[in-house]
């Protein structure tokens, strides 16, 4: 079998003829290349001379040009009786004028590489038998070294959101789909006379009812079948929990400690009520073993924290689960938060807190490793935000994650749309494949200095609240964020926390002061004291 090759007419690209032709080579076949910019009539006399099996033809200039071309092509080899095939590779445009001709046996247009081998080897491309597993620990060993990926959708009717859920499954891309649901829906699901037609819609969809949700899971059952998740809510979180499982089944529950609750604003129960009934779920959910994330660190994080509190409410939140009886963690590191933080501090501190975690592994307790991008770190440029994205994923694969939390590159602009979230599917997607084979960095002397410095502070934090209480009891955590251990500036005038700590940034990485210098966690502490 041979395959003649050649750029044609006056293109100069090779590139792509040129790797067609070496697959052609991996699949048995002899091929000769005739290079760049060869017109018509050489590359109908070449044919007609050695009479090969496949003559493949590129061109990625201007369609226009390319549609002349194709139909000088086209005729000469029909008026020459040529009997041999002919295949085209180039730019979306023009192969869609290329398929408009009915001349070619195959079209390559960049999106469809993977097709290539099958073609010369004269065989359909079978997809896979096996159907996407609904258990997420065991689609993480189907995808074996590829993460997951997860993304947040919602819109603000349900019908949009039906509508947009289906097209994302049926783009194959996404493997969880996390409802975002409006704020009544969060915190007074089942309290009508709390809700109000003028919020309705409000940060998401506004699912009113089981049918909404049974609704919404029928929408991923198409496609690759994503998994579905969604907020633990608010407020009767137990009865939200078993509507969940009844619905849609909940992939895993992200559920938070202290957050979630009238000191952040997100829902009526106080402090210490929200943090006891936040307990409750958690062993729940380890009742029915579900595996569980902790939304924790990255709380303090976008509140200002400095970067060893930030390490230690991670370590502190899986404990908390651990000693619960959850069987199965997962862990989601947030990078770019704060918001100034460098490359360095930030993968030091994604490495601290692994680090820390990992100490709590055992055989009835398994971690497992969810990233995603900090949202404020995106720019309200949309073409900027794109390569946010892409940069902040190449930094998350240092830490070889078994989940990617997709942070769709439109939402500083707008709420996420289908094909934003499809868009950011492939941008993350790329993001992972240049990641292979690229140096790793966390043996970096300073990754590594500045890992040990944090994981030092984290634990004179940790060593002080597992040293003075119960960490399932929700009084004594409670008592960590009124008396000022769990702090953050942005807590400035809250009923329940301090808000009197003081944190500065210096070269990318976050500090505690006091008095405007610089102190340790024991020196902080001392002060509470």
């Amino acid at each position: 079998m041979k395959i003649l090759g050649a750029a044609l007419g006056e293109d100069v690209h090779v590139q792509g003829v040129y790797h067609f032709l070496q697959e052609a080579q991996r699949q048995g076949y002899e091929t000769d290349f005739l290079g760049p910019a060869i017109d018509v009539d050489q590359i109908i006399q070449k044919a007609k001379n050695e009479n090969p099996d496949i003559v493949a033809v590129s061109y990625r200039l201007t369609p226009e040009n390319g549609r002349h071309l194709i139909k000088e092509l086209k005729e000469k080899a029909r008026d020459s009786g040529l009997k041999t095939r002919f295949v085209f590779g180039g730019t979306e445009p023009v192969a869609m004028i290329a398929r408009d001709s009915n001349f070619f046996s195959f079209i390559a247009d960049g999106s469809n590489n993977d097709e290539i081998p099958y073609f010369l080897r004269d065989e359909e491309k079978k997809e896979s038998s096996e159907k996407p597993s609904q258990n997420v620990l065991e689609r993480m060993k189907q995808k074996k070294s590829t993460p997951l990926l997860r993304t947040h959708y919602g819109q603000p009717t349900l019908e949009a959101t039906i509508d947009g859920i289906t097209q994302i499954a049926e783009s194959g891309l996404i493997d969880v789909i996390s409802l975002g649901t409006d704020q009544d829906a969060q915190s007074n699901f089942f309290h009508p006379e709390r809700q109000d037609i003028k919020r309705a819609g409000a940060g998401g969809v506004p699912v009113r009812s089981p049918e909404d949700f049974k609704k919404l899971f029928l929408a991923t059952r198409t496609g690759n079948f994503p998994l579905m998740r969604s907020y633990a809510g608010t407020d009767d979180l137990i009865e939200m929990a078993e509507m969940y499982e009844n619905t849609f089944g909940n992939a895993w529950p992200a559920i938070p400690i202290f957050w979630f609750n009238d000191m952040d604003g997100r829902g009526p129960q106080d402090l210490e009520k929200s943090v006891s009934e936040h307990l409750k779920l958690i062993q729940w959910y380890s009742e029915r073993d579900f595996p569980v994330e902790i939304l924790e660190s990255h709380h303090w994080g976008m509140r200002g924290a400095h970067d060893s509190l930030a390490v230690a409410t991670a370590y502190l939140g899986a404990k908390v689960t651990k000693e619960l009886g959850v069987k199965d963690y997962i862990h989601q590191y947030m990078f770019n938060i704060p918001q100034r933080i460098s490359a360095t501090n930030d993968l030091a501190k994604m490495l601290a807190v692994r680090e820390l975690i990992t100490e709590l592994k055992s055989d009835s307790f398994h971690v497992y490793t969810q990233t995603r991008a900090g949202l404020p770190s995106f720019p309200n440029h949309l073409e900027e935000a794109r390569a946010q994205l892409a940069n902040s994923t190449l930094l998350q694969m240092q830490l070889n994650p078994d989940i990617i939390h997709v942070v769709n590159y439109s939402e500083p602009h707008h709420a996420a749309t289908a094909q934003d979230v499809i868009d950011s599917a492939h941008i993350t997607l790329h993001a992972i494949k240049n990641s292979q084979g690229m140096p790793s960095l966390v043996t970096n002397s300073e990754v590594v200095r500045r890992k040990e410095e944090l994981k030092q502070g984290a634990r004179y934090i940790l060593n002080h609240v597992e040293a003075n209480g119960d960490l399932t009891d929700s009084k004594y955590l409670t008592s960590l964020v009124t008396k000022g251990v769990l702090d953050a500036p942005m807590l400035k005038g809250n009923q329940y926390a301090r808000g009197k700590l003081e944190v500065v940034e210096k070269n990318g990485a976050y500090f505690p002061v006091k008095d405007g210098k610089f102190i340790n966690e024991r020196e902080r502490l001392e002060v509470l004291r």
